[in-house]
């Protein structure tokens, strides 16, 4: 694509994350980047009489009308997590860009039908996992030296959206794609338990998990919390880190090498100017960047598979307790 070419954007699926695509992206055609909202795929026909009044283009109920009806240079994918291969794979073999809202696809064989795909057709296949465009996250780059054990929590309300993957899929999985993208070992062990509170899924989960380096990390995730959090902690040799994800705040404590002689003296709190942003904006911004200048996305479709596979393995340990601990009384 020239880099003056006009990019023609669409979004599929315009539920509440959609929304904040659509959003994105009007902002930036605004802003002078060279992009025009050009399509909406909603099934929804309330809906899309309501979008195509107020987002002034066109809405189609299909992505095989949107295809047939406008040239696509890139889209996002919204939908439901059980749409995302039927979606993904018809604007990849069309030529079109994608950035597919996380996880990748509802199952491992999926994900990699749209990974041969993407490499097929010679298109960027980008998965939404959003914390890596976190400015606290993308501060991270050049601190990092050897992480040995990390504390993951990420707590939510209850809310009626997402309810059609467990909460390992739709909250947890942000933080096992940042751990695995930090940690770069295989993982050796995973132990878990799992159970459903307002939902017919699992809506609070604990993980703990072993990496082949002996790296080690613990994940708690609830979207049945009273409460919101989303943090990052992890210890590597004489280093403290922790991360806000909401606040964009990244916390380093360091530990003198000699601190077990002066425990008070050896510790130097330090906090990393952040630039902050909207980590949406940022990861769409690149997303277009990568369709413009042809390379390679941050979050790649293997990355978002790696996510989705480990994501996997967890359920399926969470099943296995749930078996050997009698837990059915729990479901719905």
């Amino acid at each position: 694509m020239a880099e003056s070419a006009i990019q023609n954007v669409a979004v599929c699926g315009a539920g509440v994350f959609g929304l904040n695509h659509l959003r994105v992206y009007r902002a930036l055609q605004q802003s002078g980047l060279p992009i025009r909202l050009a399509a909406i795929v909603e099934t929804d026909a309330n809906r899309a009489a309501a979008l195509k009044q107020e987002w002034g283009v066109p809405v189609f109920s299909s992505i095989e009308a949107c295809l047939a009806d406008c040239h696509i240079d890139a889209a996002s994918v919204c939908v439901p997590t059980v749409w995302h291969h039927q979606i993904a794979s018809a604007l990849l073999s069309a030529g079109v860009d994608v950035l597919v809202e996380k996880p990748i696809a509802a199952s491992l064989e999926e994900a990699e039908q749209l990974i041969s795909l993407a490499e097929k057709h010679q298109r960027i296949l980008q998965v939404g996992h959003l914390e890596r465009f976190n400015p606290a996250v993308m501060a991270l780059h050049d601190l990092l030296n050897g992480p040995m054990f990390f504390e993951a929590h990420r707590l939510s309300v209850f809310s009626p959206r997402s309810l059609d993957v467990d909460v390992v899929l739709d909250l947890m999985i942000h933080d096992l794609d940042i751990v695995l993208t930090i940690a770069q070992s295989p993982v050796s062990q995973v132990h878990a338990v799992g159970l459903p509170i307002l939902s017919p899924k699992v809506d609070i989960a604990n993980v703990r998990i072993e990496f082949e380096s002996g790296c080690v990390a613990n994940f708690t995730a609830s979207r049945v919390s009273t409460e919101r959090v989303r943090k990052l902690r992890f210890f590597q040799p004489h280093q403290y880190v922790s991360i806000d994800y909401a606040r964009q705040d990244l916390l380093l404590i360091n530990v003198a090498a000699n601190a077990s002689a002066n425990p008070s003296a050896g510790l130097n709190m330090q906090k990393p100017r952040i630039t902050p942003g909207e980590p949406l904006r940022l990861e769409i911004e690149s997303f277009l960047d990568c369709n413009r200048n042809r390379q390679q996305p941050v979050v790649s479709s293997k990355d978002g598979s790696a996510a989705l596979a480990l994501a996997l393995q967890i359920n399926a340990a969470i099943a296995d307790h749930s078996h050997r601990a009698g837990l059915d009384r729990y479901s719905h």
